[in-house]
């Protein structure tokens, strides 16, 4: 009697812990989950973004049994009102979850809260939420890789000579960042003088335009730092094209293969990059985490690498 008295009272113990469970943040459950990735513009970068999120899907598909659907949806150009509507169109579809890179703080700033006002799951990869708003973000330090970069081409130069800067999306949070450390950094050096901004949007034909023109109107330019993916390809084109690969230093950004091919061959120095895999990956993970209930972080750094020609791959 006494034996199935204690059986009963572990029955009573374990019910109410069952229950809780069942409750617990992270542990409401679906058959299927579909995420949206809206990236700034069509572009190479992005489509490491997007190769992260397939394997981030691929990963919760084996783990959980749930049908992962991911929907990349990017702007034709580096437009904020292609971009809205592209959020305005899916929040109507009710997604499981939206990761974005902004375009324009202010001009996302909506969307992003009539994704909340329906209690979609946010996230924002390779930029960082508009003033006042609560939204996990994921990226790299944005200042610091331009700071490497900066630093990088001040040490080859000797501290000494004409330098310019390509801007990317001046609007674009991460690249407004990274001009501004770049600028930081020139002005430490009294023998370093930013003679010239591109802006590039990031299109690697417009970076090349905007290179080739700058280095036509000021002949000593001795180096070249770039606050986007294409600015550093597009740069680096028009160092070739104008036949400078020996006088005009290029200290890149990002690990895009043409990047990793100019290093190779000497045409840049070198590149501080982030990892735009990484940031695919865990934007997916954070949106499921947040669809099924779970804390999520407010950031989540994934860090930023210097690549020279002795350690790229190849």
């Amino acid at each position: 009697m006494r034996k199935l008295a204690t059986m009963l009272a572990g029955v009573a113990i374990a019910m109410p812990l069952a229950a809780a469970a069942q409750d617990a943040a992270g542990t409401a459950k679906k058959d299927s989950y579909r995420f949206l990735i809206v990236p700034k513009v069509v572009h190479p970068w992005f489509d490491k973004v997007n190769d992260g999120a397939q394997m981030a899907a691929e990963a919760l598909q084996a783990q959980t049994g749930a049908d992962i659907e991911i929907v990349y949806s990017a702007p034709q150009t580096a437009d904020v009102v292609q971009q809205v509507q592209i959020v305005e169109s899916a929040i109507s579809t009710r997604p499981d979850g939206i990761a974005i890179d902004l375009l324009d703080p202010s001009g996302n700033r909506g969307s992003l809260e009539a994704a909340q006002g329906q209690d979609i799951p946010l996230v924002i990869f390779d930029s960082v939420p508009p003033e006042g708003m609560d939204i996990p973000y994921i990226g790299s330090d944005f200042c610091e890789q331009a700071k490497i970069a900066s630093r990088r081409l001040v040490e080859v130069l000797g501290g000494e000579g004409e330098v310019a800067i390509m801007m990317g999306v001046p609007t674009a949070p991460n690249h407004s960042i990274r001009a501004e450390c770049h600028r930081e950094v020139f002005a430490e050096h009294e023998g370093i003088t930013v003679v010239a901004e591109g802006i590039d949007n990031d299109s690697i034909e417009i970076a090349q335009q905007q290179a080739a023109a700058i280095m036509q109107a000021n002949p000593d330019l001795k180096g070249w730092v770039a606050s986007d993916a294409a600015g550093p390809i597009g740069i680096g084109q028009a160092i070739v094209e104008a036949g400078k690969e020996d006088q005009v230093t290029l200290v890149g950004l990002d690990n895009l293969p043409e990047m990793l091919d100019m290093i190779r061959s000497g045409v840049a120095d070198s590149s501080s990059a982030s990892q735009p895999e990484l940031q695919g990956y865990w934007s997916v993970m954070l949106l499921w985490a947040q669809a099924t209930g779970a804390p999520v972080p407010d950031y989540l750094d994934t860090g930023n690498a210097f690549l020279t020609k002795d350690n790229v791959d190849g």
